[in-house]
């Protein structure tokens, strides 16, 4: 085993505070990590706060990481220290069932083990995630991060760009589709980009006045204020898509109305319970669908970096000391960052042991 600074939760309570943690020694498919930048994910707050009721502790989070390969296992050949890396959400699969099979790790059959409180497949230890200065990950579960992409601004791509990207091509949104986008946060952001990228009309819906120009300099073609009553009522039926990155309850029905016949309505931040329910008949009249999207596999994961590489795209992105992570948090549940933080890991070099 190999110790490691990073930064973790010791319960609910607690915040986030330096942890000395071990990492394994390679096994002969795993790339060993040194860890440059983490992306900041609202699922990070969520896990340390124990939202869900699933969280181990002590916790380290963090699934958007990009670094620099240190060390490779004997049984590696597409990866040599020095290369710039990505690791996201998972870290392995069961690599057996028909979805891993498939380059779609996300469903596994018998679930992904996740970057962070997931439990090994192997030793059956709990994963510890990006708030570190390094990682040892199976280079199934490692992407190439293209020379042309900032790397600290592709960090979040590994989250929030593949969570937003999957959806649009896998539901086939093309040139002259018109797609809207609801919520202009982290993931709204980048789904605002891979549509205008892919040559959809774009449109966003969000509640607020003062995010139409953000979201007009963001490349959207329209902003409806769905709060404004008649501007809902003016894009009734309207649109091929929705993207919808809100990850709170809200009401689906104005916006499923706002699809054309045959369109589709894509979850892809909501993973509670629909408050208020969805009304059958805004779907049966209109054999319109409501989807979801979870992330996306190793290949798609790869892709999306090529493609953002190809089309000059990047997350908008603060940079973070470390030291500051818990008035980060703060401010993410505020809505207070523009897109997403990313953290500076040469910052952890400054923490106390």
């Amino acid at each position: 085993m190999t110790p490691a600074k990073a930064y973790g939760a010791q319960s609910d309570q607690s915040g986030l505070a330096p942890l000395n943690i071990e990492r394994r020694e390679l096994r002969p498919d795993d790339v060993a990590i040194q860890i440059d930048y983490c992306g900041v994910c609202h699922t990070d707050i969520h896990f340390v706060q124990n939202d869900w009721g699933m969280t181990q502790y002590p916790l380290v989070p963090g699934h958007e990481i990009v670094g620099r390969v240190s060390a490779v296992g004997d049984q590696v050949t597409g990866f040599r220290p020095g290369d710039v890396v990505g690791v996201g959400c998972m870290v392995d699969a069961c690599r057996e069932c028909e979805p891993c099979q498939h380059g779609l790790e996300q469903y596994c059959l018998e679930g992904p083990t996740l970057t962070y409180n997931g439990q090994d497949r192997h030793d059956g230890s709990i994963t510890f995630g990006g708030y570190s200065e390094s990682v040892v990950v199976s280079d199934r579960f490692v992407v190439r991060v293209p020379e042309a992409l900032d790397p600290a601004a592709a960090a979040p791509l590994l989250c929030a760009g593949i969570t937003t990207y999957s959806p649009l091509r896998h539901y086939g949104v093309q040139a002259g589709h018109k797609v809207g986008v609801i919520g202009m946060g982290g993931l709204g952001h980048m789904g605002i980009k891979f549509a205008r990228a892919i040559g959809a009309e774009v449109t966003v819906f969000t509640r607020s006045e003062a995010k139409v120009s953000e979201a007009r300099a963001q490349g959207a073609h329209h902003v409806v204020v769905s709060s404004d009553e008649a501007q809902m009522q003016a894009a009734a039926g309207y649109f091929d898509y929705m993207l919808d990155t809100v990850p709170v309850q809200h009401d689906l029905n104005p916006y499923l109305s706002a699809l054309k016949y045959d369109g589709t309505h894509i979850l892809v931040g909501l993973i509670e319970p629909i408050e208020p329910p969805v009304h059958g008949g805004s779907l049966i009249f209109g054999r319109r669908v409501l989807a979801g999207s979870l992330i996306g596999g190793m290949p798609e994961t790869q892709e999306v970096l090529d493609f953002c590489a190809d089309h000059d795209i990047a997350c908008d992105v603060e940079m973070l000391d470390i030291r500051n992570i818990n008035e980060a948090y703060e401010r993410v549940k505020k809505g207070d960052v523009k897109y997403r933080f990313v953290i500076d890991m040469e910052t952890l070099g400054n923490t106390a042991d």
